[in-house]
């Protein structure tokens, strides 16, 4: 597999960090950024990632080899040029490893958004970024001590990453389309028609987005608009033509899905949102019948939204008037998902046991005994990054980080530690199951418990804990991901270290800085009134830092409490992929070898706060790209469909820029505008079906 993508022999004069990549690096990590996070606070968000930096990056970079001056420099001994030739495999490499941190918004940031707009703490800018960016270089420190373990052996292969390697194979490798046009041409015309096309669910018709047609059908039937209504219902037949809802930032481009996983996706699906939420919630389980069917909300017994104020006493939770005001209640579904999120975690890792057990094992064995592979020689020929550059940043962030959550009363400075030490002990076991198999075990819903429990009333220090503890570890491998694809492509590891840390620290400041700008400019910033910036991804965690960390698990979760039965659905998980596997190793040939029970259950974990239709027409855009065109029209799959998705993303988010910048004062009032979070042609989605 690696062979077939991957080249055995490198050039070691190919330009790698040069001004043009330096250039295209930092733009690209900023405008990414920038739009990444600013889409992320939106209703339907969308991520751009990977693909969009490598198709853009190549005309660029081809177009500066041609117009910049071949001039030669000396500055401090080191001779360099704008332009040393020819735009090289390298540097494009370097452009897309740059900009690898801003690929999707920082979890972190979350944190000082719900700190000041619900928890009404002014962290202020330098605290806050302070705060992103020691989460940050942590992650970056840790992926380059595991650098060793889940880089250089040959044995963790990092699949992903392979797609990627070809990517870069095709642009520079010479090729023949037959006089067809290019995959260039086919990103700048998707690019544009995304654009034009945008301007109407995105300023002129919103409604497009999401056409519930079971609310046109029955306008006053509570349960028609509940299950009709994509945003705050089951999505069933709600009818989409908006982009953003076929490629959201929950599902990812359905063109880059593989067939088999979009069906696996779409199964859990199904089975979760339109069987057992259905069932469980109109059976009035939980008796959360008179709160809606769909909601990240918090909700009193009666069914009235809670009100933490009524339960805090300087920012912590006050058990007498937590008794006095009422328990905290949450939907079925939000319940329930907390349970899957048990299933899930246990699945994974019987899964991945059973599937990959051996293999990993093996693989281990090699990658201590084994002698260098063909890369690993190569690589031997550029400078090494030397241990103390990693144990430098990471002493540094470390201490910072202490004196940040302490000093700033985010967290007791004991818990950072233990929050850090976490990572330090996931990390490497994790990354070498990601590194064969593409699957990543969460363990957010184990920072959530180990906090909630030590520190039970004190929102804050959860969510705090739950970065350094958890998000911590997923940014690291993602670095990681990002060294194993400089290694397959030979880029220097000296290069790599400085794009990677000015990336990530370029990353933390605008990200931060588009959240407090929007904080600071949107009127109702993540409510309904601020539409679309509704942040439903924000308050999705912030009603997890009320579940979790004011309330905590033992009010929720605890015996004798109502959602205790959530727990018990762990043992489910360790059992469910045993005779699933059983029966795909007795018949290899039939479709039981295509069910990935982990694929199934995480489909769903980011349910709420996703679109439940964006699932829908996800799998549907999978079924047209990734079945139907794959099978019959093979070859201009091949050609364009990585070009088309690409474009159709960018495209997109540019015009939401647009729209955002130049039209948003410009009102246009009718049928199809009515706009406010959700689409509100289905009034009575929000209610409960029992009065």
């Amino acid at each position: 597999m690696v062979r077939a993508a991957v080249s055995n022999k490198d050039d070691p004069d190919t330009p790698c960090l040069t001004f043009r990549s330096l250039t295209l690096g930092i733009l690209f990590c900023t405008g990414l950024a920038f739009v990444n996070q600013l889409f992320y606070f939106r209703a339907n968000p969308i991520a751009l990632g990977g693909y969009v930096i490598q198709l853009l990056s190549f005309p660029l970079g081809y177009l500066m080899a041609k117009i910049l001056p071949r001039t030669r420099f000396r500055t401090f001994g080191w001779e360099w040029s704008l332009n040393p030739g020819p735009f090289s495999i390298k540097e494009h490499a370097l452009v897309s490893i740059f900009a690898g941190p801003s690929a999707s918004a920082a979890y972190a940031i979350d944190v000082p958004v719900i700190i000041r707009l619900y928890y009404k703490i002014e962290l202020g800018f330098a605290t806050s970024v302070l705060f992103i960016l020691t989460s940050q270089v942590i992650a970056f420190s840790l992926a380059g001590f595991s650098r060793k373990l889940l880089v250089y052996p040959a044995a963790m292969i990092w699949p992903a990453n392979l797609v990627s390697v070809t990517v870069f194979r095709t642009f520079h490798e010479i090729q023949d389309f037959g006089g067809r046009i290019s995959r260039t041409r086919a990103f700048w015309l998707c690019f544009a028609s995304s654009f034009v096309w945008y301007l109407l669910p995105g300023w002129i018709f919103p409604a497009l987005s999401m056409l519930p047609l079971l609310c046109y059908i029955a306008p006053r039937s509570v349960i028609a608009n509940q299950l009709g209504d994509g945003f705050r219902g089951l999505g069933i037949l709600a009818v989409s033509l908006d982009w953003s809802t076929w490629s959201s930032a929950y599902t990812g481009s359905p063109i880059a899905c593989p067939f088999p996983m979009a069906c696996n996706m779409f199964a859990g699906f199904v089975i979760f949102m339109w069987i057992i939420t259905p069932i469980g919630y109109y059976a009035n389980s939980f008796k959360a019948g008179n709160l809606p069917i769909y909601s990240m909300g918090l909700f009193l017994p009666n069914g009235s939204s809670y009100n933490i104020s009524q339960i805090m006493v300087n920012k912590r939770l006050d058990h007498i008037q937590y008794r006095q005001y009422g328990p905290v209640r949450i939907t079925f579904q939000f319940a329930a998902r907390y349970g899957l999120t048990f299933t899930s975690l246990a699945t994974l890792l019987v899964y991945v046991a059973l599937y990959y057990g051996k293999d990993i094992v093996q693989r281990v064995r090699q990658a201590r005994t084994m002698d260098e592979d063909i890369h690993l020689k190569l690589m031997r020929k550029y400078k090494e990054v030397p241990h103390w550059w990693y144990m430098v940043t990471f002493v540094i962030t470390f201490v910072l980080a202490i004196i940040t959550c302490h000093v700033y009363h985010l967290m007791p400075w004991y818990w950072v530690v233990v929050g850090t030490i976490l990572p330090f002990i996931f990390t490497i076991p994790i990354g070498i199951i990601q590194a064969l198999s593409n699957q990543q075990p969460g363990l957010n819903i184990i920072t959530e418990f180990i906090i909630g429990y030590a520190r039970p009333g004190d929102p804050i220090a959860n969510v705090t804990f739950k970065v350094y503890g958890y998000i911590t570890m997923t940014q690291a491998l993602s670095l990681v991901g990002d060294q194993k694809l400089g290694h397959y492509m030979k880029i220097p590891p000296r290069h790599l270290f400085i794009a990677q840390l000015i990336g990530t620290i370029i990353c933390g400041f605008v990200q931060l800085g588009v959240a407090f700008w929007l904080i600071d400019t949107v009127k109702g910033m993540c409510t309904p009134e601020g539409a679309p910036f509704t942040c439903i991804t924000t308050n999705t965690f912030y009603s997890a830092s009320v579940i979790w960390g004011l309330v905590g698990p033992a009010y929720l979760f605890g015996t004798g409490q109502i959602y205790h039965s959530m727990i018990y659905l762990f043992l489910v998980g360790l059992l469910l992929p045993i005779p699933i596997w059983h029966m795909s190793r007795k018949y290899p040939n039939s479709l039981w070898t295509y069910i990935n029970v982990p694929v199934i259950f995480n489909s769903v974990g980011s349910m709420p706060p996703a679109p439940t239709h964006d699932f829908v027409w996800f799998f549907l855009g999978s079924l047209l790209f990734n079945c139907i065109i794959h099978k019959y029209w093979n070859g201009w799959w091949q050609r364009y469909a990585f070009a088309l998705s690409a474009g159709m993303d960018s495209g997109l988010a540019i015009s939401g820029i647009f729209i955002f910048a130049a039209l948003r004062s410009v009102a246009i009032s009718w049928w199809g505008n009515m706009y406010a979070g959700s689409v509100p042609h289905c009034p009575l989605s929000s209610r409960g079906f029992q009065p």
